[in-house]
């Protein structure tokens, strides 16, 4: 299968291409992709397993046993699990978040979307999302998946960035470019 070299340039991503062409050999992409979006959510979530699947001084062995713990109440599938298995042995389960966010790239490329990283200073409802998502498709002429992330910090509007692409519409920089201007 053929990928994008920026995503698999990295480590990351060449274990996140991997992972997603036994995925789609045994026709669990979506059960995968699902997986580690349940999975980067409890790292976002908790404190502890973040900073266990971060320390170092972690063995393989107890960084597997954990994540197998983690896995087990997420109840995600054998295949992850097995990838789970195979990041703790290489000792690469930092690298989790970051995988997981390539296999969504990949899996969203090969389904023709693109995926929008939206930052709000509110979260977005259903009705937001889905004129944001037409507005998007509309301007980049595919599908756009919306990722939406709540920074409070931004004051208001949002933060769009798709690929490397970003469009910064928060009242933070409409403010802060409003008082360079004032400076003179």
């Amino acid at each position: 299968m053929e990928f994008s070299g920026g995503i698999t340039a990295s480590l990351a991503g060449r274990y996140a291409a991997a992972l997603y062409d036994l995925a789609k050999d045994r026709d669990l992409t979506d059960a995968v992709e699902g997986d580690l979006a349940n999975l980067n959510q409890a790292i976002r979530e908790s404190a502890d397993f973040a900073d266990l699947i971060r320390n170092p001084e972690i063995s393989r062995e107890a960084g597997g046993r954990a994540t197998e713990a983690v896995a087990g109440v997420l109840g995600v599938s054998e295949l992850t699990r097995n990838f789970l298995g195979v990041l703790a042995h290489n000792r690469r389960l930092a690298k989790l978040p970051e995988v997981a966010r390539a296999f969504a790239a990949i899996a969203a490329a090969q389904r023709g979307e693109m995926t929008a990283q939206v930052t709000t200073a509110h979260p977005l409802d259903d009705g937001q999302r889905r004129e944001l998502a037409a507005k998007l498709k509309a301007r980049e002429g595919r599908e756009v998946k919306i990722e939406a992330n709540v920074d409070p910090d931004i004051l208001g509007g949002l933060v769009v960035t798709i690929g490397s692409r970003r469009i910064d519409g928060s009242l933070r920089t409409r403010l802060n470019s409003l008082a360079q201007a004032m400076k003179g």
